[in-house]
């Protein structure tokens, strides 16, 4: 994930007008050609920095995936929507421009050589319209190579929300088959998309619904089952996927307030990123283990975060890196063109 401001920062949208924002320069671009070139060869744990910074003109990221196939990470922007590609050095390079406002969640699906993003519009970014805010949901689905769009998922339809409201695609994960399964704040809900693009409602529970943030990440675990973090409670939910989808609460003794993004780590070990952007949590990592496949789960580590608004976490070869995309500055009203990649 990784944090979708909706209704409680509804009173800070009129405040932040993120077009009139001077940034930094353009970015490099990334010709669709070349895009397989960029960046590193692939580098052992040493080699690779403690902390990246980053300045970017797509202005504040809020969704990070680590891209194995160029050893480097894709980040979303909320202010203009694309994606880019960040190596080691910090310098980005404009991959592909995402069908919506803004982006969030970002995966990786390298088995299948594409990458998906969720879209939406929270009211920050530069395209942002009367017709589009709270209104824009879906995923784009890209090819990993190129950048080429390949599909557009519309999440905010008639027959997956009948009831109407507001709406905005989050955070995303992906199973071993390619299924998606994505959040989505403002409702009660998590959509599945199919490897084929079509998409339906997984889930639809009352204990997701949240006047303010709802829930936010979600990962996948190879045990079968998704979990899944209320921003605004910080409660931690199981998705079963067999047969009915089944949701529910895992004992972790500890309430995950502001719990933005989930990483899953190659032993099976949660990380969740926690803020306090839009709820009164801990700007913090904590990592938690569980020995009976997330009914329960004990907290192993918890760290208070040295960068401001963390957001999400992103597994790789060199560690667990956390990005902090200057969101707290713009929810301030403020400017700022930086990012920070920290590991953890």
């Amino acid at each position: 994930m990784k944090l979708h401001r909706l209704v409680a920062a509804a009173a800070l949208v009129s405040l932040v007008s993120l077009a009139g924002l001077v940034g930094a320069g353009p970015a490099s671009v990334l010709p669709a050609s070349s895009a397989s070139a960029l960046p590193a060869s692939p580098a052992s744990a040493g080699d690779w920095p403690a902390s990246i910074e980053g300045r970017a003109a797509d202005r504040y990221p809020e969704g990070i995936a680590w891209d194995p196939t160029r050893q480097a990470f894709l980040v979303g922007s909320i202010a203009t929507g694309r994606i880019s590609v960040v190596g080691r050095d910090g310098v980005p390079h404009v991959l592909a421009q995402a069908p919506g406002v803004s982006t969030f969640g970002l995966h990786v699906d390298a088995v299948r050589n594409r990458f998906l993003v969720t879209y939406a519009d929270i009211g920050s970014g530069e395209r942002s319209s009367d017709a589009t805010e709270y209104r824009q949901s879906g995923v784009g689905i890209y090819n990993l190579r190129t950048g080429r769009l390949e599909r557009r998922i519309d999440l905010n339809t008639t027959r997956l929300n009948p009831a109407g409201g507001k709406h905005g695609a989050n955070d995303l994960a992906i199973d071993a088959r390619g299924n998606a399964y994505v959040t989505d704040p403002a409702a009660d809900a998590i959509y599945k998309i199919t490897p084929s693009g079509q998409a339906s409602v997984l889930i639809r529970d009352d204990r997701l619904r949240s006047d303010t943030i709802g829930a936010n990440g979600i990962v996948w675990d190879p045990a079968g089952y998704l979990l899944a973090v209320r921003y605004d409670i910080g409660r931690l939910f199981r998705i079963s996927l067999h047969s009915r989808p089944r949701l529910t609460e895992v004992a972790i003794g500890t309430a995950l307030v502001g719990g933005d993004g989930l990483a899953l780590t190659r032993d099976r070990k949660l990380v969740a990123v926690t803020n306090k952007l839009g709820a009164a949590g801990n700007e913090a990592v904590t990592v938690l283990s569980s020995s009976d496949n997330y009914h329960s789960a004990r907290v192993v580590t918890s760290v208070l975060w040295p960068v401001a608004g963390p957001t999400t976490g992103a597994v790789t070869p060199h560690g667990t890196y956390v990005l902090s995309g200057s969101l707290d500055v713009m929810l301030a009203g403020g400017q700022s063109d930086n990012f920070t990649i920290h590991r953890q």
